[in-house]
């Protein structure tokens, strides 16, 4: 059967017209789920039961199972979730003081290969559908009883890899009547997939857009990205530009620190050199320590360091505040566990 948390609220009007339906009640359906946050379709108590049986009959609730909830120390949440098709993905739900974000998975597996990423060596299973994103978000909700005002699409896969569906459940997150969260609250990684980029900027989606960049040249960032193999630094950094200005939106890039690997000042002023005069925010992420991973994390002097001989030259950059590392759910030790 259909997910009917796949659709969009003018896709689920369509879906109602063709079961002989009022399409006005699509807006029905979507505050019983995205708003009231109801399991199950009897529950939607304002419509007939004619209708309920219908939607029965044609779609499922995609509600998710929770196979594993880990609880950090810092308060941090990681779930591993029951996709319901003897798959599994894991998200995250993180406390700050602005609010409740959470990370959400976009595939199962991943294509990637980075090699600072715990997915990686993980076999790439399937896409995951719009729906099943949106389902992360709910579930987590439901569960916690917390209202989510900020979603970042950096879990398990790469999300422009699963471009139509991430766009989709982004049109579904910022619904005013469905989960209402602003795109401004809404961050979507990417590893660097530059014909996405352009396709992103043409959406007219606030959002905002984070680039994992890792390194300053071709030949080391192509060691732990292959993605950029393809698509090497400068035409990246040329579709950053174009983002920028097509959208008028700062773009943030990722840069995990490794030690004796990209962390010195050497890098630091190459790094200055490519973003000089971009509209941009560099986030520092200390690299966590991943199994068989080629990397350890930079001593905190040499973080500081870095972060300060940008912020000097003129590139406003942040260090990146960890959380969750105690049980495995921190930037880049996210996977995709066995059910067994």
């Amino acid at each position: 059967m259909k997910n009917i948390k796949d659709y969009n609220l003018e896709e689920l009007k369509q879906e109602l017209i063709n079961i002989g339906e009022k399409p006005f009640r699509a807006e029905q359906i979507f505050k019983w789920i995205y708003q009231e946050k109801i399991k199950d379709f009897d529950e939607m108590t304002n419509i007939s039961l004619d209708l309920r049986k219908k939607l029965k009959e044609n779609y499922t609730m995609c509600n998710y199972n929770i196979l594993r909830k880990q609880e950090s120390k810092d308060g941090t949440i990681k779930y591993l979730f029951d996709v319901l098709d003897g798959n599994a993905i894991e998200t995250v739900l993180m406390s700050y003081h602005h609010g409740y974000s959470i990370c959400v998975s976009s595939q199962i597996g991943c294509k990637m290969g980075c090699k600072f990423c715990a997915s990686t060596g993980i076999n790439f299973v399937r896409s995951l559908t719009s729906g099943e994103i949106v389902e992360q978000i709910l579930a987590v909700e439901q569960d916690t009883g917390v209202r989510i005002s900020n979603v970042v699409f950096m879990g398990i896969g790469e999300p422009l890899d699963n471009y139509d569906n991430v766009v989709g459940a982004i049109r579904i997150i910022n619904n005013q009547k469905g989960l209402n969260i602003g795109a401004r609250h809404i961050s979507v990684s990417t590893s660097g997939l530059v014909p996405k980029i352009y396709k992103l900027a043409e959406e007219n989606i606030q959002c905002t857009l984070s680039i994992s960049l890792h390194a300053t040249n071709n030949e080391k960032r192509s060691s732990m990205m292959p993605v950029n193999k393809s698509f090497p630094i400068e035409e990246l950094i040329q579709a950053c530009k174009d983002y920028i200005a097509k959208t008028n939106r700062r773009i943030s890039f990722e840069y995990a620190l490794a030690k004796d690997n990209n962390d010195n000042l050497d890098d630091a002023k190459e790094l200055v050199k490519l973003l000089k005069g971009m509209l941009c925010h560099v986030n520092l992420i200390p690299i966590n320590k991943i199994e068989n991973g080629a990397y350890s994390k930079s001593s905190n002097e040499s973080i500081m360091k870095f972060r300060d001989f940008l912020n000097d030259h003129g590139i406003v950059a942040t260090i990146r505040r960890e959380l969750g590392s105690d049980i495995d759910a921190a930037c880049g030790q996210l996977r995709r566990k066995n059910l067994n």
